[in-house]
């Protein structure tokens, strides 16, 4: 594995051998242009790994994307090599059907310390959420990007990650009532602790994302990528792009249905990845009904029990 590789991917052409808190901000922000949020490749019949080398030729030599175990992993490598002072965490996601924080420490974010301040670096959590650069990991403090406002808030306990941003406004109407379409300002995305973690800590978690029947990922085939003006996004069959306007208050949505026929289009066109395996498009079966909703918490309940 060589950075320079890695550099040349995300169209990185600054000094390899600065640890400082501009080049981080640096290559955070090219890595989330660049490098795709998705999990396409278990919807390709196709098994992740938490092996470095594997996510290295998957991700910087077959120009693919990856959900927080890889895109993260890799990243916290590449700072290593660079001399940065760099620590994995994990964190709890904020499931909003429980209305809780989800048990399982499944995500994997990255702290770093630069001239005794800590930040947090998350190139992979995808569409409105993700950051574009690190975040001082200070409580309280409102941290403005292009999504919206971030803050990590002290618990005592834990660290909670939550963001304000705008309200949607949806160009089709025919999706004016997508599930898809996030109608809350201000949402709780994860929170952590500060305890350090090996990759060893995540890999019965990275087996269980994968197959368990109440994982977000094996009920939704998800592609993100951020872009100059918002992001776009490929959930199920349904192809996004939203452009942030912060001046009106309201981010832009534009939304239509890909058929199979175009959905390798797409991918190659708008997110640069050719897929060696057919994709099988996924949309979380669990209608936005209050049923439907029901039946998903007990049975998300029951498997994060067993």
């Amino acid at each position: 594995m060589h950075l320079g590789e890695y550099f040349q991917r995300i169209g990185f052409h600054g000094s390899h051998d600065k640890a400082d808190l501009p080049t981080l901000k640096l290559i955070h922000k090219l890595h989330v242009m660049s490098i795709p949020f998705e999990n396409l490749s278990i919807h390709c019949g196709e098994r992740v790994t938490m092996d470095l080398e594997v996510i290295f030729n998957k991700i910087v030599r077959s120009s693919r994307g990856g959900w927080c175990l890889e895109n993260n992993f890799l990243f916290g490598w590449v700072l290593r090599e660079m001399g940065f002072n760099t620590t994995t965490l994990s964190s709890r996601v904020f499931n909003s059907i429980l209305n809780d924080f989800s048990p399982l420490d499944s995500h994997l974010i990255n702290k770093i310390i630069i001239d005794g301040k800590a930040y947090i670096a998350d190139v992979s959590f995808g569409v409105s959420s993700q950051v574009r650069e690190p975040l001082e990991l200070i409580s309280g403090k409102d941290q403005p990007q292009a999504a919206g406002v971030f803050r990590l808030i002290d618990k005592g306990d834990i660290w909670v990650l939550e963001k304000t941003g705008r309200k949607p406004e949806i160009v089709n109407p025919e999706f004016a009532h997508s599930s898809l379409v996030n109608r809350k300002e201000t949402k709780r995305i994860y929170c952590f602790t500060l305890e350090p973690r090996g990759a060893e800590h995540f890999i019965d978690k990275s087996d269980r994302l994968q197959t368990d029947p109440a994982s977000l990922f094996t009920n939704k085939s998800i592609c993100s990528l951020q872009t100059p003006t918002g992001f776009k996004a490929l959930i199920g069959w349904t192809y996004s792009e939203v452009t942030y306007k912060p001046e009106e208050g309201v981010d832009a949505l534009d939304m239509r249905d890909v058929t199979d026929d175009e959905m390798e289009q797409v991918l190659r066109e708008q997110f640069n990845i050719k897929l060696q395996s057919k994709l099988k498009p996924a949309k979380c079966i669990w209608g936005s009904t209050s049923r439907g909703l029901v039946s998903m918490a007990l049975m998300i309940k029951r498997t994060l029990q067993r």
